[in-house]
Order: structure tokens, then sequence, then C-alpha cells
């Protein structure tokens, strides 16, 4: 059974964490020695307040995503509305999902998003621990599924969370990254280098933030979206209303 505690995120993390590899390196103070800068923290997420560059990312709209050799992004894609909903991003056998939210001024939602996604999870059957991990507590998750051979299966997850400025960061880590510290080791580093464009307009908690394609990927107005984009896979969503476990079409 996880363990629950309002502000546990706020805790040193017990987990090593991941290399960072902001967009441009802090200032150097006399002598050749890095000058600290309180604005801008040493690992990410990032707020787009926080770097001067885009640096080696892909622009998403409220999402600024490092590329890495070898890294395939699929962009998940709302059929009704054709508004982009998520990205994932594949590396080897890994996966990682990543979406934006709209969070309070004064307050984080991530212990109280994390104990939504426990309970669905729970609801359907699986089981959840609340760990302490690189990005602060997150949730490893064993998903009950259907294998290849129509016999029951386990499908395990990490669900990791980031209180930003005015925003909160999801990623969910599956495949082989859920369950293998190297194979995750690669994602996590996008992760903690993704930078989050917070636009100025009001918006309600848990409000997703816009994505959009990349810029040659985009189709012109009128159009409708490319082929390849793919509809959302089925996935956790306990920032819509009410904790159940939902399907985008």
């Amino acid at each position: 059974m996880g363990l629950f505690r309002r502000n546990a995120s706020k805790r040193t993390p017990e987990a090593s964490e991941p290399a960072t590899l902001p967009s441009d390196p802090p200032a150097a103070a006399p002598g050749g020695a890095a000058a600290p800068d309180p604005a801008r923290p040493e690992r990410g997420p990032f707020d787009a307040s926080q770097v001067t560059a885009k640096g080696p990312r892909v622009d998403l709209g409220a999402i600024w995503l490092p590329v890495l050799p070898g890294l395939e992004l699929r962009m998940e894609i709302d059929k009704k509305t054709q508004k982009v909903t998520g990205v994932s991003a594949q590396l080897g056998g890994s996966g990682l999902q990543v979406q934006a939210f709209a969070a309070p001024k004064t307050t984080g939602i991530w212990d109280e998003v994390r104990a939504e996604i426990a309970a669905s999870v729970t609801k359907q059957g699986g089981t959840v621990d609340d760990v302490p991990g690189p990005f602060g507590r997150e949730l490893l998750a064993r998903i009950p599924a259907t294998g290849p051979d129509g016999q029951a299966a386990v499908r395990p997850a990490r669900f990791v969370g980031v209180d930003g400025p005015r925003w909160f960061l999801r990623g969910v880590l599956t495949g082989r990254a859920a369950v293998d510290e190297e194979a995750a080791k690669p994602l996590e580093s996008v992760f903690a280098n993704v930078v989050v464009v917070r636009d100025g307009n009001p918006r309600p908690p848990r409000d997703l933030l816009t994505l959009t394609l990349p810029q040659k990927n985009r189709p012109a107005e009128g159009q409708a979206g490319p082929q390849g984009a793919a509809p959302a896979p089925p996935s956790f969503d306990p920032l819509t209303r009410g904790p159940e476990i939902t399907e985008i079409r």
C-alpha cells in the first residue's frame, strides 16, 4: 500500500538526480568558478523564464521537449477536436508521456493528483507504491492488462510530477523505463530538461496547457491533421473531473 502524505513532495529525494542540460550554463564568477544563479535551478523541468535559449528542444507550444538521438515523438490527437492532448517520446523499449497543466499560483497539485492516480489504479484492481524518486515523490504502479495471448497480465508504469510556477508537469514512464533504472535514465533526462511555456491567460487549475504540432508537421489552416498523428492511447487522466481511467477518442 502506498503512503500519501501532504507536503511529502517538499522532502529531499533519496534517489540520485538525473543529469540535466539546461540551454545555457550559469555565468562564470571571477576566477573561473560558476556563479550560482538563484533564479535558475540546476535541474528541471524549467519554466520558460528560467532559460535564455530554446537549445536542443522541439517547440510543441506549452512544452519545449529535449531531443536525443533515436528518440521518436508521437503526438496524441483528440479525434473529435483535432487538438493535441499530449506527447509521447519512445526510446528503445521505453516510453515517456508528457502533459502540462495549469496550477494555482500559491500551491502545487502533485500531492493531490498523486493520491487520485493511486485511487484510480487501485479501483481497477492494480497496486501502487508511493516512493521517493529523482523528482520527488512518485508512484510505481502495476496496472491490470491483457497479454498478447489473451491472458491476464500486469503493465508497470511510473508516474512522476513536478509543480512549477502556475503549472504542473506530469510524466508517465512505461516499458523498460518503468522497471529498469538504467533504461529510465535517458527519458528521466528528457523530462528533467523540459521547458514549460505558461501563457499569461487565466486558466482554471488542471486545465490542459495548449500543445501544438512541430512547425514542419502543422497542417495549413482548414486542412485536417497529418495522417501520421495517432489518437491518444488509453491512459490514466486524473486531471479530468473524477478519478476514472478514460480513453481519449
